[in-house]
């Protein structure tokens, strides 16, 4: 059992790397960057503004961590995630991000290795605590480079996410 429980620990400490240090540090920078107007900007009718995406990455790590993982109450309504045309001021957004974060760290704070191999159901899907951590991870990738995406066609800017790092060693 003692695999397991390091297995276990390295799989939330490698969650915890991509999701605090890497992705939610680029989508404050990000929201930074732009103002209300560009953050709730919808290229088309097919395509969802910064806004949506911040808020929609809150509606998925809340369903798929607190509920799935951390049994709590699944209160999570999906389409309002997109439906949203705000603007929702840039200060609110980021608190919503900093406070399902929070929930997201206490939830991995208590995540045994039991949890890890354990059968969930999450949006009708068959999953583990192991794929479902996999999951959230790859979401927010995902939607963080569409994020990152906008910002540099807007502005015209490297956003230097890995500046004074030599990534030629």
């Amino acid at each position: 059992m003692h695999e397991m429980t390091l297995f276990s620990d390295l799989l939330v400490a490698e969650a915890r790397r991509r999701l605090f240090e890497e992705n939610v540090p680029r989508i404050k920078k990000c929201l930074g960057e732009l103002s209300e107007h560009e953050i709730w900007y919808r290229p088309n009718a097919h395509s969802n503004s910064v806004g949506n995406l911040v808020l929609h990455l809150c509606g998925n790590a809340r369903q798929w961590v607190l509920a799935g993982l951390g049994g709590q109450e699944d209160t999570r309504r999906r389409q309002q995630e997109f439906d949203e045309r705000g603007p929702i001021p840039t200060s609110e957004l980021i608190r919503h991000l900093d406070e399902t974060m929070a929930a997201i760290a206490a939830v991995l704070d208590n995540l045994t290795p039991g949890a890890i191999l354990q059968p969930i159901t999450v949006q009708g899907f068959q999953e583990t605590g192991l794929s479902i951590l996999v999951h959230v991870i790859e979401h927010f990738s995902y939607h963080t480079g569409q994020i990152t995406y906008f910002v540099k066609w807007k502005k015209d800017m490297d956003m230097g996410y890995y500046a004074g790092l030599d990534l030629n060693n």
